[in-house]
């Protein structure tokens, strides 16, 4: 196993990637849905999510394939969603990690079947998967449409609209972005942990974890849209104050979101301690996380 963590994220990229495209290539589907499909999936993302599952999974147990199909499943959930949030009646993006987003590349109607496709497609991914029983089955697809459904993601990004053109206080900024960005992370986390076969105490500890892990990686994408490098981020800077979307640097200045992150990196920390897995690479994963630049 890779000793430091650049080593240990780009390994699994590796293998992420490429069973991302052992499940999309098999399908026999119409020519412009499956490249719509693969542009997204293959436009360069950074994998957080599905490292992170196999991190947590590696924290209890060894060999990940157990965890590859949860991983690639949560993958297209992601990549859905942000094909969707840049059509125009959404956020309205031509770019995406520096390339065109799927809808100027492709067309609108294509987006958003090519977005239905792999959320569907997603849960096929998981029920298919041999290496897992009829129970595992049966969780992680329950925990993957409740996290990525209205109690979820997609409920997240309605307050997230909502939210638009007035100012939110901490509290709902924080339900907006423990819905819209901190329940696929906690999905990570959980459904790793729980495939490894860790104790039901360790899963509450885990997802208090996720819970800030979620928030540190909000609160520095909104720190980034203020003071990142475009050519790293590969989209524009201050979309969301274009937007007048409420964030955490326009809620409490550059230097109160910085403060406020490092009291979720403490918090979380501290939940990986008390879930006795802070030698894991969950650990580096959270700093990574707190100070990453794209």
């Amino acid at each position: 196993m890779p000793a430091n963590l650049t080593d240990y994220m780009n390994h699994y990229i590796t293998i992420i990637e490429q069973e991302i495209t052992n499940q999309l290539e098999k399908l026999e589907i119409p020519k412009p849905l499956k490249d719509s499909m693969l542009y997204s999936m293959n436009a360069g993302g950074k994998r957080l999510r599905p490292i992170l599952l196999i991190a947590s999974y590696e924290a209890f147990a060894n060999d990940y394939k157990k965890a590859l199909s949860s991983s690639v499943a949560l993958e297209m959930i992601h990549t859905y969603s942000l094909i969707h949030d840049d059509l125009p009646a959404m956020d309205n993006d031509d770019y995406r990690r520096g390339k065109l987003t799927n809808h100027k590349v492709f067309d609108e109607a294509t987006a958003i079947l090519a977005g239905d496709g792999l959320l569907t497609y997603s849960f096929e991914v998981i029920a298919n998967d041999p290496l897992l029983d009829e129970k595992q089955k049966i969780e992680i697809i329950k925990m993957l449409s409740h996290t990525s459904g209205p109690n979820g993601m997609v409920g997240g990004q309605i307050l997230d609209m909502q939210a638009e053109n007035r100012e939110s206080n901490l509290q709902e900024l924080e339900r907006i972005h423990e819905l819209k960005t901190g329940e696929l992370i906690k999905f990570a986390i959980y459904t790793g942990a729980y495939l490894g076969n860790a104790t039901k105490e360790q899963l509450q500890y885990l997802e208090e974890f996720a819970y800030y892990l979620g928030l540190i990686f909000q609160v520095q994408d909104d720190i980034l849209d203020v003071t990142g490098d475009e050519a790293k981020l590969g989209k524009r800077l201050g979309s969301d104050e274009e937007s007048k979307k409420s964030t955490y640097p326009r809620l409490l200045g550059i230097d109160g979101a910085i403060e406020l992150k490092n009291q979720y990196v403490t918090s979380a920390k501290n939940a990986l301690k008390k879930a006795e897995v802070e030698d894991s690479y969950l650990m580096n994963l959270t700093e990574h996380f707190s100070k990453r630049d794209h």
